[in-house]
Formats: C-alpha cells, sequence, structure tokens
C-alpha cells in the first residue's frame, strides 16, 4: 500500500516546492489539497490527499524539509474536512511501520518529532487506534507498551470468547410450550409476524428463555411450516437480524443431518435458501457448514471421466470371449457398490432449493464452485433450472415463439419479486437466459419441451434479424444477439440433442432453427459438435462410445437385402448422435465402396438436419488432411476419394441436401490449384442432372448426341438416370444463389492448365494426364449442364463476352467459345423470335431471311470481339466471320438424326407392346407406362421436326455466308494451316461430339463449294503426319482425335468406294482442283480436276502414311506413344486398315509390344491386346493393295524397293514427314520411277515421300524383314549425310551407285522372298520398257520447261509446311502447290497447251497406279523454276544404262565440287544481309503471280499432298542438337537427285539453288514447329 502510496505522491508533490517552499510551494500544496479536498469521487480523493500529506511527511523523515514548517502547513489542511485528523492519522501509521524498520535512526527520530508536533490537532484516541504500542510509549501517549498489550488481550477475550450463562433451572418448560404453541397457530387470520414477536418477548421475559433456544425453536417451526415464508422471514429479520448467529444454528442443522444414514430434508434447505435470498444470511457463512468438500467433489468428478472414459475404450477395444465375461462380473460389482447410498450432497440440495424459489444469483455462486456441468448433471437440479428457465421466458415465447395453431401450457409466475425478470424482448434474454442455459449444457435434455421453446424463440428471433430496414445500432445489438444464439446452440442445443435418445421430433425442430443460418454457420456448429462436445462431459463420452459400438453392430449386418430394417436402425441412431454415426459410416466406405448403394438406400429414415450434418461430414473426409489424394504408386487417385466422390453423386442426388458447401469446398480446392476434388462435381453433375461424361460411346450413342435434349436423356448416355428434374434444379439453384457457376467453369479452364504446368511438376506423366482429362471433362460435363438447364437471361447474365472470358480471365479459347457458345444460340433464337413476332409471316423463305438476320445481329459482335484473340496476321488467312462461325455451331446446328429419333421410337413403341403384354402389371400402372411412352414419342417426333427446321435454317446461313469466310490473297496452304491450328486440331479433343463436328464440318465446307479451300488439301494435311498430335493427347484426347480421324477416314472410304459417289460429291467441287491456269497461258480460268482413279491413289497414300506414324510411335518405347497410338487405331478400326500389307505390318508391330510389355506395363499390353484381337477380326475386310488402287501389270514386278521403303523402314523426321502439298505429285512419280526398274536407295526422303503409293503394295510379306534391317539403314543413313554435307555437288548417279551396293547387301540378307522380285524387276518386258522410252521421249521437252518445280524444292517444302508455316509468305511466292512434270525438262518457252496436252497423255499411258493430284499453286518464280530440281521417270533400258554412265558423272561432279561450295557460302551471307528486303519482294512477287496465273496449279501426275501437322521424330533426329539441322538438312536436299535420271544435264549453278532454298526453309520450319498443337 505504501508503495502504491508513494508513487502517487511522487506524481503529485514536485520537488521544486520544497526548494522553493517560502515563496511558492506552500501556496501550490495548499491550492493542491483543496482542489483534491473538492473531488466528488470520495474513494479516489482520500487515496490523492493522503498522497500528498504522505509525501509532504516523509521529505520531514528524510531531512530535506524542517519540522516546524510541515507542521504549519499540516494544521492548516485540518480545516479542509472533518476527517483530515483521520486521512493524517493513516499516513502516521504507515510511516510507522516504514521507518520502524529503518537502520536509520535519525529518521525515525524525525518521524516521532513530526508526530509530537501534530499531537495538538490529531486526536490521542486517533493515534492510540493506529499505532504501534512501542511508538505510542515513545510519545508519552500510554505509560508501557507491555501492560497496554496485556489489557488489550483481556479486552478481545471478553468480548469474544466468553459467553453468557444462562441458568437453566431457572427456564420453564411452560414457556417453550407457549413458545410453540404461539408458532404454531393458525397464521390465515389478522395474525402477523410483529404481533407474534411481541408474544415471544413476553414468553423470553416471563419464563426466563434462553433467547437463542427460542431463535432455534423459531427455525425448527419454520422447517416445518415451510410454506409461511411471508410469515416467518419478517419475524426472524426483526427477532435477531444477526447473520453469523443464523449461520451458527442453521450449521448445527447441517451438521446433525451429515452422519452415514441421515438424510437432510428439503424443508432445511428451503429455510436456508429463503434466508440467502432475503439476504438474512450470507452464503460465504453458511457454505463452510456444508458437505461434502469441494475437494471432495471435483476429485468425484474427475473419477467419472476417468470411468467414462475406460468404457469408451471398452466399446472400441475387440475383447475375446471369456474377457468379456470378467468385465461383465467386474461391472455389476462396481454397481451394487454405487448402490450403497453415499451422503447427500447438502450443496446441491441448497442449490435446487434456491433454484426453486428463484434465487439465480446465489444458485450461480455456488454451481461457479464446482466443476463445468456438475451441478446439472443431477436430473433434479437440471430440472429446477428448467423451471425457472420456463418462467422465465415465458412473455417472449407467449409472443414471438408460439407456432400458428399451437395453444401450450400457461406457466404461472414465481410470486417471489427478488426471481430473474421474465424476458419481454430478444434483448431481455442477455440478462439471465442465456446463461442459465449455459449453465445447463447438455442436460438440457432432461427437459425436450424447453428444447422445443428455446429452438423456437431463435427461429423468431432469425426471423427479426432477416427483416429489412435496421439502423446501424439495432444491427449491432442484433448481431449479438446472433452470436449469443449461436453459442447457445453449440454449448446447449446440440450436446442436448445428443442425450435425448431418438428424438426426431426435436431434430426437425432444431433443423427449422438451423436452415435460417449461412451454412458456414451451420458447419461450424457441426465441427464443434463433432469434434470439440463429446470429450466435455462424462455422459457425452459414453455416448459416443455406445454410437460407435451400435454403428459398427449395424453396418457389420447392411446388406442390400436387408435395407430397410437397417435403415431404420441407422435412422434411430442418427436422430441423437449423427456427426459419430456418419464419421463411421464414411469410414467403412472409403474402405469398401461396394457398401455405397446399401448406404444410399438406409439413408432414407434421416432426418433434414441429420442430411444437413452428412454433407458436413463427406467436406470434413474430403478434406483430410492426413489422406493421402494419390496412391502411393502416385499414378491414380486414391480408391477412398473415388468412393466419396461416388457417395457424394449417389446421396445428393437422392436426399434434399444443401450443396452449397460441397460446391464451394470444390471451388476453394481449384483457386488452391488442386484439381483431385473435381471428381466429386463430376459425380455430382452425373447423378444430379443426368449429364454423362465418357469417351467410350458407341456411335448410336454418338448420333443421339447430336439431337435435342429429349434424344440425348434417352439414347445418348449409359445410364438411363431418370428423374433428373428436381435434383438438377436443386444443383442450378445452389450453383446461382451462391453465384459459383462462373467461377466453376472459368477455374476449371484454367486449371487444365495448372495440372501440367503448376500441379504436373513432381507428379508422374501418367496422373498429370488423368487429371487433366478429370479437368476437362468435368468442365465439358458442367459446362453442358448449364447450357441445358439455366434459362437465357441466367445464362447471358453470368456469361461475359468472349473477348473478356480470353483476355480478362484468361480462358483458354476452345473452353471460353464452349461456355459461350450456347449463349449465341439462345440469343440468335431469342432474336429469330422477336423478328418473327414483329413481322408476322408463314413464308419459309422470309423465315430464313429473318433467322440469317437475327444470326447477323447476334454474332457481328462476336466477329469484332474474335479479332483481339489472335495477332493480326492470323487474320489475313482466316475471316473472323468464318472463325466465329466454326466455333459458335454444333453438331445439332449441321445434321438431324433421323436414324436415332426412329431407333428411340421404335423402342418406345416396343415398350408400350411390352406392357399391354404383360399381365402382371395392374391396369393404374399399365395406364401411366403407356401414357409416359406415348407423351415421350410425341416429344421426340417434336424435337426431331424442330430440329429440322432449324438445321435447314443454319444451311441456308452458311450458303449465304461462305464466300466471305476465306480471302483469296492467301494461299491455300497458309489458310489450311491457320484453319488446322486455330480451328480443327483444338476443338477435334475438346469432346467427343466436338471430334465428330470438326470431321462434319470439314465435309460441310467442301459441300458449300467454299471458294479458297481445298478440300483435299486439309484431308492430306490431317493424315500425313499423325506423330506430334497424338504424342502430345493425354488418354481421352487421343480417344477424341482417334474419333475425329474415324469421321475423316469415313467420308474419304464413302468417296474411295465409288466411282458413282466420288463423281457426284467431289467431281466438279473446288476442294478437289489442282491446278489453276493463269489467264496469259491459255486466255481461260479453266481448272483440273483430280479424277477417281488419282484419288484412290492418294486415298493409299494417306494409310500408308497412318501406318508409317503408327509404327513409328510403337517402335518409340515412350509410354504415352504407344498408348495413344493404340487408342487412335483401336477408334479408325471401322476404316482402317483397309489394305492387306498395311495391316499387316501394323499386326506385326502390335504382336511386338504385347511381347514386350506383357511384364513391364500391363496397361499398355492389355491394350496392345485388345487392339490385336480386333485387327485380326478386321482381316476378312481387307483388300489386296491393287484391288484398293488400280494397279497395272509392268508395275507388280517393282517389289523389292517398296518393301524395302515400306512402313517399316524408319526415317528422319524432318524431312520424311513434312509431306505438304506435293506429297500427292511425289507418290505419283515415285512409282512411276520404281516401275522403270531402278533399283533406288531407301534414302531418308523417300522413307516417307514415297511411302504410299508405291507400284507393288510395299511388299507386305517381307516388311517383317525389312523393319529389322532398320537399324541397320539408320546407321548407314548417317554415314551418307555426312558424305554428302562433305561432296554436295555429286551427282544422282554417284550416290545411287553407292545406295544401290548397299541396297544390294541388304537384299541378299533378306532371304529368297526378297530376290525373287528383285529379279522380276530386272526382267521387265521388253515391249513395257520401249512404250516408256516412248513416253519418256514425247515429254522431254515439256520437263525442261518444268524443270522448276521438282522435287528437291518440294522436300524443302515439305518441311517448311510440316510446322505449321507461319513464314511462308515472307519466303515468297505462294508454296501451296508445285506441279511437277513426268518428262524430261525442256524450255520454259513451250506453250501451256502443250504442257497440258503432254500431261493428259501421260495419264493415259502412264503404267504407275500412284497418279495423284497436286495441291500446289502454280505461283512459282521464273527466276526460281529454272534452278529446281525434279525427277525424271525413265524406263528400264535407261535405268539399266545408267551404271555404265556412272564413271562419267563422277568426273563431271568432281570438278564442280569446290565452285558449289563456294556459292553456297556467298548464298547465306547475301540471305542473311538481305533477308527482309528479299523476302518482302518475293511476297509481293507471290502475290502478283498468284493474281496472273491463277490459284491452284496442279499437275494430275505429279505427288499428291500431304500436309501435316507435325514431322515424327525418329529416335535419330532427337538425338541430334538443332544446331546441325541446317546442315543435315542440306545434305537431305540432295537425296532426291538420286531419283534423278536428268540430273546430269543440268548445271552446277541449278544444282546449288535447292540446296540454299531448303536449307531457308528447314530453318524456318524448325521455328515454326512450336506453334503446332
Amino acid at each position: 500500500m505504501c508503495g502504491i502510496v508513494g508513487k502517487m505522491a511522487t506524481l503529485i508533490l514536485p520537488a521544486d516546492w520544497i526548494k522553493n517552499w517560502e515563496k511558492s510551494g506552500k501556496h501550490e500544496f495548499v491550492q493542491l489539497c483543496k482542489n483534491l479536498a473538492g473531488k466528488t469521487n470520495h474513494d479516489s480523493m482520500i487515496k490523492d490527499i493522503q498522497a500528498a500529506l504522505y509525501e509532504l511527511c516523509w521529505h520531514v523523515v528524510q531531512g530535506n524539509f524542517k519540522l516546524d514548517l510541515a507542521a504549519s502547513v499540516l494544521s492548516d489542511m485540518m480545516e479542509l474536512r472533518d476527517d483530515m485528523p483521520s486521512i493524517l492519522a493513516d499516513v502516521f501509521s504507515i510511516l510507522d511501520i516504514e521507518t520502524s524498520s529503518l537502520e536509520e535512526k535519525n529518521k525515525r527520530d524525525h518521524y516521532t518529532q513530526l508526530v509530537g508536533a501534530c499531537l495538538l490537532f490529531v486526536p490521542d484516541a486517533i493515534l492510540k487506534e493506529r499505532l504501534d504500542p512501542e511508538t505510542l510509549e515513545s510519545l508519552g501517549l500510554i505509560k508501557q507498551a507491555h501492560q497496554f498489550n496485556q489489557k488489550i488481550v483481556k479486552i478481545k477475550t471478553k468480548l469474544f470468547y466468553k459467553q453468557q450463562k444462562f441458568n437453566l433451572l431457572r427456564e420453564e418448560n411452560e414457556g417453550y410450550a407457549k413458545l410453540i404453541t404461539e408458532l404454531g397457530q393458525d397464521l390465515s387470520g389478522n395474525i402477523t409476524s410483529h404481533i407474534v414477536l411481541e408474544s415471544i418477548k413476553s414468553l423470553i421475559g416471563c419464563f426466563n428463555l434462553d433467547p437463542n433456544r427460542v431463535l432455534d425453536i423459531i427455525l425448527e417451526v419454520y422447517e416445518c411450516r415451510s410454506d409461511q415464508d411471508e410469515f416467518f422471514l419478517p419475524l426472524i429479520k426483526s427477532y435477531m437480524c444477526e447473520p453469523l448467529t443464523l449461520c451458527h444454528i442453521l450449521g448445527f442443522k447441517f451438521k446433525f443431518n451429515q452422519e452415514p444414514n441421515e438424510e437432510t430434508p428439503t424443508s432445511l434447505y428451503h429455510i436456508a435458501a429463503a434466508l440467502l435470498h432475503h439476504n438474512l444470511i450470507e452464503l460465504e457463512d453458511l457454505y463452510v457448514h456444508l458437505m461434502p468438500l469441494d475437494a471432495s467433489i471435483i476429485e468425484e468428478h474427475k473419477r467419472e471421466i476417468t470411468e467414462a472414459k475406460q468404457i469408451a475404450r471398452k466399446l472400441t477395444m475387440v475383447v475375446v470371449p471369456s474377457e468379456k465375461t470378467e468385465d461383465k462380473e467386474r461391472e455389476k460389482e462396481k454397481e451394487e457398490e454405487k448402490n450403497d447410498k453415499p451422503p447427500d450432497n447438502q450443496k446441491l440440495g441448497l442449490l435446487e432449493a434456491l433454484l426453486r424459489i428463484g434465487d439465480w444469483n446465489h444458485a450461480q455462486n455456488i454451481m461457479d464452485q464446482m466443476p463445468a456441468f456438475y451441478a446439472t448433471s443431477h436430473k433434479a437440479i437440471a430440472l429446477a433450472l428448467c423451471q425457472l428457465l420456463h418462467l422465465t421466458v415465458e412473455p417472449l415465447y407467449r409472443r414471438a415463439g408460439v407456432p400458428k395453431g399451437a395453444k401450450g401450457c400457461v406457466m404461472r409466475p414465481l410470486r417471489n419479486k427478488r426471481a430473474p425478470r421474465p424476458a419481454e424482448s430478444f434483448e431481455d434474454l442477455r440478462r439471465d437466459v442465456f446463461s442459465m442455459l449455459c449453465y445447463l449444457g447438455p442436460h438440457l435434455s432432461h427437459d425436450p419441451i424447453l428444447f422445443a421453446k428455446i429452438v423456437r424463440l431463435g427461429k423468431g428471433f432469425m426471423k427479426e434479424y432477416q427483416s429489412e430496414g435496421r439502423n446501424d445500432h439495432i444491427k449491432d445489438k442484433m448481431d449479438t444477439l446472433l452470436s449469443c444464439f449461436l453459442s447457445i446452440a453449440d454449448q446447449v442445443l446440440l450436446p442436448s440433442l445428443s442425450l435425448m435418445e431418438c428424438n426426431a421430433c426435436m431434430s426437425e425442430e432444431l433443423w427449422g432453427l438451423f436452415k435460417l443460418f449461412p451454412y458456414q454457420h451451420r458447419y461450424r456448429l457441426y465441427g464443434q459438435w463433432k469434434n470439440e462436445t463429446y470429450t466435455s462431459h462424462p455422459l457425452l463420452v459414453k455416448v459416443k462410445a455406445q454410437t460407435v459400438d451400435r454403428a459398427k453392430y449395424i453396418m457389420k449386418r447392411l446388406t442390400k437385402e436387408n435395407v430397410k430394417p437397417s435403415g431404420r436402425q441407422i435412422g434411430k441412431l442418427s436422430h441423437s448422435n449423427p456427426t459419430i454415426l456418419f464419421d463411421y459410416i464414411l469410414s467403412q466406405i472409403q474402405w469398401y465402396d461396394n457398401l455405397i448403394g446399401p448406404v444410399v438406400d438406409s439413408l432414407k429414415y434421416l432426418t433434414s438436419l441429420n442430411y444437413d450434418v452428412m454433407a458436413y461430414c463427406i467436406i470434413e473426409a474430403l478434406a483430410n488432411p492426413e489422406k493421402e489424394k494419390m496412391k502411393h504408386d502416385d499414378t491414380t487417385i486414391s480408391s477412398w476419394l473415388q468412393s466419396l466422390a461416388s457417395l457424394c453423386g449417389a446421396v445428393f442426388r437422392k436426399y434434399p441436401i444443401e450443396l452449397a458447401g460441397l460446391l464451394q469446398y470444390v471451388t476453394n480446392t481449384l483457386k488452391a490449384g488442386k484439381s483431385f476434388d473435381l471428381l466429386i462435381l463430376k459425380e455430382v453433375v452425373q447423378k444430379m442432372a443426368g449429364i454423362e461424361i465418357t469417351d467410350e460411346m458407341t456411335s448410336e450413342q454418338m448420333e443421339a448426341m447430336t439431337g435435342g435434349e429429349q434424344l440425348k436423356a434417352e439414347g445418348g448416355y449409359f445410364g438411363q438416370i431418370r428423374n433428373t428434374k428436381k435434383s438438377s434444379q436443386r444443383l442450378k439453384d445452389a450453383l446461382l444463389d451462391h453465384e459459383l457457376a462462373l467461377p466453376l467453369c472459368l477455374l476449371m479452364a484454367q486449371q487444365r492448365n495448372g495440372v501440367v504446368f503448376l500441379e504436373g511438376g513432381e507428379k508422374h506423366l501418367k496422373l498429370v494426364g488423368k487429371l487433366y482429362d478429370q479437368c476437362h471433362d468435368t468442365l465439358v460435363q458442367f459446362g453442358g449442364f448449364l447450357a441445358s438447364n439455366l434459362s437465357t437471361e441466367d445464362y447471358i447474365k453470368r456469361v461475359p463476352s468472349i473477348d473478356i472470358l480470353c483476355n480478362q480471365f484468361h480462358t483458354p479459347h476452345d473452353a471460353a467459345f464452349f461456355l459461350s457458345r450456347p449463349m449465341y444460340g439462345h440469343q440468335i433464337l431469342s432474336k429469330y423470335d422477336e423478328l418473327k413476332k414483329a413481322e408476322k409471316s408463314n413464308r419459309q423463305q422470309q423465315k430464313v431471311h429473318k433467322y440469317v438476320a437475327a444470326c447477323e445481329l447476334v454474332m457481328s459482335p462476336v466477329h469484332e470481339a474474335v479479332v483481339s484473340l489472335h495477332p493480326p496476321r492470323v487474320w489475313d488467312d482466316l475471316r473472323p466471320q468464318f472463325y466465329a462461325t466454326f466455333w459458335s455451331l454444333t453438331m445439332y446446328d449441321l445434321a438431324v438424326p433421323h436414324n436415332a429419333y426412329d431407333r428411340e421410337v421404335k423402342k418406345l413403341q416396343v415398350q408400350v407392346k411390352a406392357i399391354e403384354e404383360n399381365p402382371d402389371v395392374p391396369m393404374n400402372k399399365k395406364k401411366k407406362e403407356k401414357e409416359r411412352c406415348t407423351a415421350l414419342q410425341d416429344k421426340l417426333q417434336e424435337e426431331e421436326k424442330k430440329q429440322l427446321e432449324h438445321v435447314q435454317r443454319v444451311l441456308h446461313r452458311l450458303k449465304l455466308e461462305k464466300d466471305n469466310w476465306l480471302l483469296a490473297k492467301s494461299t491455300k496452304n497458309e489458310t489450311i494451316t491457320k484453319f488446322l491450328q486455330l480451328c480443327l486440331f483444338p476443338r477435334c479433343i475438346f469432346s467427343a461430339i466436338d471430334a465428330v463436328y470438326c470431321a462434319r464440318f470439314v465435309e460441310l465446307v467442301h459441300q458449300q463449294k467454299t471458294p479458297n479451300f481445298c478440300t483435299l488439301l486439309c484431308y492430306d494435311r490431317v493424315f500425313s503426319d499423325i506423330i506430334y498430335t497424338v504424342a502430345s493427347c493425354t488418354e481421352n484426347e487421343s480417344r477424341r482425335y482417334g474419333r475425329f480421324l474415324c469421321c475423316m477416314l469415313e467420308t474419304v472410304t464413302r468417296w474411295h468406294s465409288d466411282r458413282a459417289v466420288y463423281e457426284k460429291e467431289c467431281g466438279n467441287y473446288p476442294g478437289f482442283l489442282t491446278i489453276f491456269r493463269a489467264t496469259g497461258f491459255d486466255g481461260g480460268n479453266k481448272a483440273d480436276q483430280l479424277d477417281y482413279e488419282n484419288f484412290r491413289h492418294v486415298v493409299h497414300k494417306w494409310h500408308y502414311k497412318l501406318t508409317k506414324a503408327s509404327v513409328h510411335c510403337l517402335e518409340t518405347g515412350e509410354y504415352t506413344h504407344i498408348r495413344n497410338i493404340l487408342i487412335v487405331l483401336t477408334k479408325i478400326l471401322p476404316c482402317y486398315p483397309k489394305v492387306l500389307n498395311l495391316g499387316q505390318a501394323l499386326e506385326c508391330r502390335v504382336h511386338k509390344i504385347c511381347l514386350e510389355e506383357k511384364e513391364k506395363r500391363p496397361d499398355l499390353y492389355a491394350l496392345a491386346m485388345g487392339y490385336s484381337g480386333q485387327l485380326k477380326g478386321r482381316k476378312v475386310h481387307m483388300v489386296p493393295e491393287n484391288e484398293f488402287h488400280h494397279k497395272e501389270q509392268p508395275v507388280r514386278s517393282a517389289t523389292t524397293a517398296s518393301q524395302l521403303n515400306g512402313p517399316g523402314t524408319t526415317a528422319k523426321p524432318t524431312t520424311n514427314t513434312s509431306k505438304t502439298e506435293e506429297g500427292a505429285c511425289e507418290d505419283a512419280d515415285r512409282s512411276k520411277d520404281k516401275s522403270q526398274g531402278a533399283a533406288k536407295p531407301v534414302n531418308k526422303a523417300n522413307s516417307t515421300a514415297a511411302k504410299v503409293t508405291t507400284s507393288n503394295g510395299n511388299g507386305a510379306p517381307n516388311s517383317t524383314k525389312a523393319f529389322k534391317e532398320r537399324d541397320d539403314k539408320e546407321k548407314s543413313g548417317k554415314e551418307k549425310k555426312e558424305k554428302k554435307e562433305k561432296t554436295p555437288g555429286s551427282t544422282p548417279e554417284t550416290k545411287g551407285e553407292s545406295r544401290r551396293e548397299k541396297q544390294r547387301d541388304e537384299r541378299g540378307a533378306g532371304g529368297k522372298e526378297e530376290r525373287a522380285p528383285r529379279e522380276g524387276k530386272e526382267k521387265m518386258p521388253k515391249a513395257d520398257r520401249d512404250k516408256q522410252k516412248a513416253e519418256e521421249k514425247s515429254s522431254k521437252e515439256d520437263n525442261k520447261a518444268k524443270a522448276g518445280n521438282g522435287e528437291p524444292k518440294e522436300l524443302s517444302r515439305e518441311r517448311d509446311t510440316g510446322a505449321k508455316e507461319p513464314k511462308i509468305k515472307e519466303k515468297g511466292g505462294d508454296k501451296s502447290a508445285v506441279s511437277v512434270s513426268l518428262k524430261s525438262p525442256v524450255p520454259r518457252s513451250e506453250s501451256a497447251e502443250s504442257e497440258r496436252d503432254h500431261k493428259r497423255r501421260k495419264l493415259d499411258t502412264h503404267s504407275s497406279p500412284s497418279h495423284s493430284s497436286s495441291l500446289k499453286d502454280n505461283s512459282n518464280e521464273p527466276k526460281d523454276s529454272a534452278s529446281k530440281h525434279h525427277i525424271n521417270y525413265n524406263s528400264v533400258a535407261r535405268s539399266k544404262s545408267r551404271e555404265r554412265e556412272t564413271d562419267k558423272k563422277e568426273s563431271e561432279n568432281t570438278r564442280g565440287r569446290s565452285k558449289e561450295k563456294k556459292a553456297e557460302d556467298k548464298d547465306r551471307k547475301d540471305r542473311k544481309r538481305d533477308h527482309v528486303t528479299t523476302d518482302r519482294e518475293m511476297s509481293l512477287e507471290s502475290k502478283r503471280r498468284k493474281d496472273e496465273n491463277g490459284t491452284n496449279s496442279s499437275n494430275k501426275h505429279s505427288k499428291s499432298a500431304s500436309p501435316s501437322s507435325d514431322s515424327p521424330v525418329s529416335a535419330d533426329k532427337e538425338k541430334t542438337k538443332r544446331s546441325k539441322s541446317s546442315s543435315k538438312e542440306k545434305g537431305e536436299s540432295a537425296k532426291p537427285e538420286r531419283n534423278s535420271s536428268g540430273g546430269k544435264k543440268e548445271s552446277r549453278h541449278d544444282k546449288e539453288k535447292p540446296d540454299k532454298k531448303e536449307k531457308r526453309d528447314s530453318s524456318g520450319g524448325k521455328e515454326e514447329k512450336k506453334q503446332y498443337p
């Protein structure tokens, strides 16, 4: 205390006041004391004055201040207040204690002198009270301190320890008898406590009664007449108001009842409670007399918790039967011990009495002394507190809680005015009710009626809380009340529900309140209930253990057969403890997924609250951080997650559970960059909306999916999910109410790439693919759900425009159009309806015009928006209108699946017939089923009619639009590249239905005769190189890509199969034009058309290229390559392979995979075995090559070269697969070359360039051996490449000779089967040789004119276009078409007419079946055309004479090497210096030539174009560095020279140019490949 006072004084009295005391200090101090004395707060005023006086006196004691000055100012202070002497005495008392402990004597002397000086104005009596006897003796106030102490002891003993003795012999019994009579009389009259008190006083005086015994008798009589509170309490108060005396007497009474077999009467508790309530005694005084002690109560509580935990442990342990019996015996003994009645708990008895009379404050004090919920765990106390609560909430409950129609029992309020005031408003509940409920805790379960009242009050409050129009002050109050109600729900309502046995009504009542809370509040409550509540009380610990035990019992016996009885048991158990039950059930489902069906069926007896708890428990199980969502191999999603996802779908569909929490959970995991939990969304949408996502659709299902919603539901899915209307509506409402529809779509669209680039770093490639597929499939499924269930307004309101989706939200273009597509459809239809209403007309033509107008109005902003999605140069090749049209249409817009509609209608008719014939079905059910089937038929037919009209309108619109789709200024090759890159490839792998759409759209664009669209080139680019596309797909994308290829092949096969079909659908269509003549040559724009036979050659080439790519993928050893190509091959099996030898080649490779992967990778083995089996089944449908396309007799003799050049040979990828437009042309030329008997080398350029239309069917019998020789050929290929780089000027004959020697060695190892064809080749009939010579002579002149269009240029261009060709325009001129002549070179001065005559004559006489069209535009510059190499096809005789000319050519080539090398170096420098200028000039020249010469020049006898998306990377190519690519390609550019017999006539300068050109193209190709999909 002194320390505190000292501290305050230091703050009050500055040191400079003491120094300048006479001048100003005294005045300041007096003024300070006056100010302090004037304070209104008495306590703080006294403390501050004491502090000031203490500081002044302390300066005197220290010797810093003169004694007389201090005494003077202190005497002045006495006038300020009457109690100043007492205040000063308190200060002296503190200083007395402090100075007595100091060692410095002088300070003690200063203190004594100061007190002595103050004796004049401080009374002696006050100082004697406050100061020590020794101090008083030194001051002279007492004589001796020792005597003074003795006197004090005597006085205290007399006061406190001596009792007055009454002479009991003088007491007369009659007096007590009269006293009892007086107290026991009838009190109903006018008798008051005052009258009786006067009588008692008389009796005491008359009979000499002991007043204490009289008081005891009064209490005894009160105890017997405890209902007479109003009489006895005033009597006791007026008779003796000494609390301690009363407490002693009551204490003796309680002590008497603490004997072992005694029971404290309730009346004693009552009078003690009444005396406490009226403040006649203090609780602290009485509490010490009550038993048991608080320490023993705490021990008992701990013991109960320990016992409860032991019971719980036993219930969860696996116990041997012998141990069970022992445990039961022990439990019986314990129960018997408990039955021995323990002494009463008098504290609890008093507590109950206090609650009965409504003394909440004292009751609260007693409960605070005990452990939480210990008191209320005794039922009597819980019921007493419940009764008090009933009375307190009654008025408010009558006003705001009673439901309509309910009467209820009116409660009578307590007569006690001191009881808690009844609540009139919700704000009043905070006064007492909430605290009472918190003390009651889980034991509200004893009074279900009160439970219902509290819940109903909560509902009433929530209605007020959710009402509008509150100001901030009221809002704060309401928020506080809301948090109070949530706390009551957490601490009281839910724990009480756990202790109520199977009370479904209370569960439903509680749900009435909980459903008004947002799900976040509810889930928080469930989490507390599940994870914390059950540990707070022994009873709850036991209940949890019993629930788990019972749940185990039920789940062990749950099967499909006993779902109903087990479901009832689950229902009973769930009414009270749903969290514990569901936690156990979910743990079982995670282990045993076959329980999902029975569990879902058994949940039909749950309450609404339980369903909500179920949702929470599922989310908690999904979010369990201790569970791994991947299996240990890190390649597949854990089975527990898959099981929970399946359960989610089934439960949320079947039962009315709120979905918001689950959907938000999935959204949050996506925000966090995790996509595992999309599995849940996928299952929920599939089950609730009936929208199934699978790539394993049958063709019938796929056809049904192109129809309307009704057809999709009936025939599009594997599982016929009926009655999804309500569940899909619930899902839609949940998404819209919580604004989750668009966020989920955008997050999924972004997460697709996130799976690869953010998640995929540490994960197994297989798992990354699965997660990507899951993310993509869920996006497609979810988008489909939104499109079919959201209204037009909802959809348009939520989905932003395409440019915002892509640019602002960074949504991939395919996903953005997928989301926007339904919006465009909705908008067009609504606008169309508006236009129809505005001008009513039934004429079909006018309707179509209105539809077109509606499309223009809706799509015009889209056309403008898409421009920002790609760089400006893209729109040089495609029009935004074409781009938007492609992405905005669907299969529903292009064709009506009449077969699917007819099929489903027939099914329904069969169902109706079956129902009619079934005698077991009741009549009313028959009628319903028939009505349902008939209604469905009508719906389907109406839908078909509606779709037919729609398709007609769309096709008319496309017919009007098509002329503006593609620009004439760009080359066809560039247009097709952009179309494939930006439209076809991204969409064909988006979904199965999109794969079909892409194929059909290409066919439609062809059928519409769209200007500047080369159908042949498009198909060629699709089929030619599929390796990169396949390798970069996920598993599901491979299925879609395979389906796309299958649909494309179906179209091609249809055209290939019948000449009439081909002539009808392709004959006069611009998509099959091969040459456009420029007006300056022949005076007209007449086009050359690809004829049927040449088309068949092209198709064979495509089949060969597919085989080549497939073999390459199968031989890489890469998991994804093999898996994907097997999936693609399985998908295209109906249309490929059709040629027997190609099928055999594939079969061989697949068989090898089966052998290699059986042990290593079982999934690949299974795929390969599946395909192998199906392939064998298709063998009967395969045909020999000569049946697939027309072959003439001389061709059949040339077998060996084609065998060696078959699908088994692995070629260098950069040159071999970049077969762009001129591929078809090359095949025709090469097959002719082979027919002439030239044993050409298997160079790497030819291994794919000539892989399709070889004249002998590619040597199927010997393909296996050819494959085995692959490695040797690759090695030799490397050596030759190095050689070629060193000697670029060598003649084709020289190279051919070395290559022939190598091939002879290889053929020698090939066995008899290879030798026989070779011999046949050399023994070509003389007539044929003469015929070929004649052809050669007749075409020499023409070939010279065409020399610029030779193969080296084609090959270089193949590499360029094979990688998407973004730089084609820069390279100058239109490279999309090159016409290759089949005759020897002649000067360009020959007229165009003679060229055409020669070519047509050649078509009639050519011996090779590989005639095919070129797809190149004839826009080559004259200077280039003169320098390009080409392949001349000569007779067999000429081929034999070639060997004799070899020596001569070698010497010529040696002389030219040095000059060529110098020219090359110079050319490279010039190209670097003038690159930009040259490119610009070439581009301008290209456009000028295109305008002059026509758009598409071609030769029927040149090689067919085979544009490819990518070039396959062989093992050799992958190992080489990018820096070496230019030199390698230069070396390879010379390879075609080996095929040219006319090369010797060309100058060295002519030979150098193709090399230079090829280097430029190949370097461009390298850059371009990166962009290709």
